[in-house]
C-alpha cells in the first residue's frame, strides 16, 4: 500500500506534525510506502521523491503577499497542480489530509479526484480532524476579542465570523474566512473525503452537525507511548519533584492568563512551566514560576514524570491533547479544564481532576487541595497504571484495519 501524507507544515510545529511524523514512521517499518507533501520550508524532515511542494507562504510580511492574501488562503492553484505531479509520480492508493486549510487549501482534495478521473485509479482519501476547521472558519470555535467560547457558525452560519472578527480580531480576514467557508459548503466539496478520523466525541459531535460529514467521522483517540510509571522514556527511577507542572504552549487560549493568576494566588507552591509562546515574558515575571522554555525528548519526560502534578487549563475546545495523555502515561495525575475533548482523557477521582474552564478560583482551590494532599496524588499516581492507551503500533493497526481498507467499525 501506498500512503500519501498531506500536512501544509513538514517540520515539527504541533500536534498534527507529531501525528504525522510518527504515523508515518510505523507505516514504513510495516513496509508501506510513505511520501509526505505540504510547504517546503527550511525546517522541513519529510518529504516526497521528486522533492515538489508549495512554496513557504507567509501571509503576514510582504506587500505582495498581503495582495495575493485573499485569493491564496481560498484556493491555491500552486498547491493543487503541484499535488498533482506528487500523485502522478507516486500512484497512492491512499491521501491522508491533515492540516490542509490556508497555506494548502482543500484545492488539493480537488487535486486527488481529478488524478482519479485521468488514471481511473480510485484514491480514498482520509481526513484527520486535528481541529475545528471544518465547521468553524477560525478552527477554534473560540472569538479572540472576548475570549468567549461559541458555536455560532455551525450549522454552516458562518457570517458570525464576520461578525465576531473572529480570525485575528480582524474584520477583514475574518470575511475572508467566512467566504472560504461558505464557497466549500456550497461546493460540497468536504463532502468528497471518504472517512473522516476524529481524536475525540466532542470534535465528533460537533463534524457531525454538518450533514457534509456526520456519515463520515469515525472516532480514534490519538496514540500515546506507554511508560513506566515513575520512570522516564528509558525506564530510568525518576525522583519525585515538589512542583506543579504546566507543559504546553503560553498562549491565552491555553489559559496561562487564568493558571498565572493562580500561582500567583498560591505563592508557597512551586510551578515549573515548560514550554514558549507570545506570554512568555509574563511567565518569567511570576516569583514562584520556574520557566524551563522549550524543552523535548528525555529532558521533557524526565520533567513530567517528576512532577506532583500537572495541570492543563485550556480555554478553547482542545480535541486530544497529547500532553495530557502522555502526563498520565508517566503517571503524573492531571488538573484538566473540562472544556473539549480533553476530559474524555481523564478518569475524574481517580487519576486526576477537572476544573471549570477559565475559573482562575476553582482553579486555585483545586492546586491547593491537591499539593496539600499528597497521599492523593500517591494514589492518582497509582490507579495511572491502569490507563489504557492506544500506542502507535496500536493506533497503526486500527487505521490499516479500520480506515485505509474500508471499514470504520472500530472493534
Amino acid at each position: 500500500m501506498k500512503v500519501l501524507l498531506v500536512n501544509k507544515f513538514l517540520y515539527p510545529n504541533g500536534g498534527s506534525e507529531t501525528y504525522i511524523f510518527r504515523l508515518g514512521e510505523e507505516l514504513q517499518k510495516r513496509g508501506y510506502e510513505v511520501q509526505y507533501f505540504g510547504m517546503e520550508h527550511e525546517g522541513r524532515i519529510v518529504g516526497n521523491r521528486i522533492d515538489c511542494y508549495t512554496s513557504d507562504m507567509d501571509f503576514h510580511t510582504g506587500k505582495l503577499q498581503k495582495l495575493l492574501y485573499p485569493f491564496k488562503i481560498i484556493y491555491s492553484f500552486e498547491a493543487k497542480r503541484r499535488m498533482g505531479r506528487v500523485l502522478r509520480d507516486m500512484n497512492p492508493d491512499v491521501v491522508h489530509l491533515n492540516n490542509i486549510n490556508f497555506q494548502l487549501t482543500p484545492s488539493v482534495i480537488y487535486a486527488v479526484r481529478a488524478y482519479e478521473k485521468r488514471t481511473g485509479r480510485k484514491v480514498k482519501i482520509v481526513y484527520t480532524a486535528h481541529d475545528y476547521q471544518w465547521v468553524c472558519p477560525n478552527h477554534m470555535m473560540r472569538v479572540p476579542a472576548t475570549g468567549k467560547i461559541c458555536f455560532d457558525c455551525r450549522g454552516g452560519y458562518f457570517g458570525m465570523c464576520t461578525k465576531n472578527r473572529c480570525i485575528h480580531n480582524s474584520r477583514a480576514k475574518s470575511l475572508l474566512g467566512t467566504i472560504e467557508a461558505k464557497y466549500y459548503m456550497l461546493r460540497r466539496t468536504y463532502g468528497m473525503v471518504d472517512v473522516i478520523v476524529c481524536p475525540s466525541e466532542f470534535i465528533k459531535r460537533q463534524l457531525d452537525t454538518s450533514p457534509l460529514l456526520e456519515e463520515k467521522t469515525v472516532m480514534m483517540r490519538n496514540f500515546v507511548e506507554r511508560a513506566e510509571e515513575n520512570c522516564s522514556s528509558t525506564g530510568e527511577a525518576v525522583k519525585q519533584g515538589d512542583y506543579v507542572l504546566y507543559f504546553g504552549r503560553f498562549s491565552e487560549e491555553k489559559g496561562i492568563g487564568t493558571l498565572l493568576a493562580a500561582c500567583e494566588a498560591l505563592p508557597d507552591i512551586p510551578f515549573v512551566f515548560a514550554g514558549t509562546g507570545p506570554l512568555a515574558e509574563q511567565v518569567s515575571k511570576v516569583k514562584n514560576v520556574e520557566n524551563r522554555g522549550f524543552v523535548t525528548g528525555e529532558a521533557l519526560h524526565r520533567l513530567i514524570a517528576g512532577a506532583r502534578f500537572s495541570v492543563y487549563p485550556s480555554e478553547w475546545y482542545e480535541n486530544c491533547p497529547f500532553s495530557v495523555m502522555e502526563s498520565q502515561m508517566y503517571g503524573t495525575p492531571v488538573l484538566v479544564s473540562d472544556l473539549g475533548g480533553a476530559p474524555e482523557l481523564v478518569q475524574a477521582g481517580r487519576t486526576g481532576e477537572l476544573f471549570r474552564g477559565g475559573d482562575a478560583e476553582e482553579l486555585t482551590a483545586h492546586i491547593r487541595e491537591l499539593w496539600d494532599q499528597p497521599d492523593l496524588c500517591r494514589t492518582y499516581r497509582e490507579n495511572c497504571k491502569e490507563i489504557k492507551f492506544d500506542t502507535i503500533g496500536e493506533y497503526c493497526d486500527k487505521i490499516i484495519r479500520n480506515v485505509y481498507n474500508g471499514s470504520t467499525d472500530e472493534s
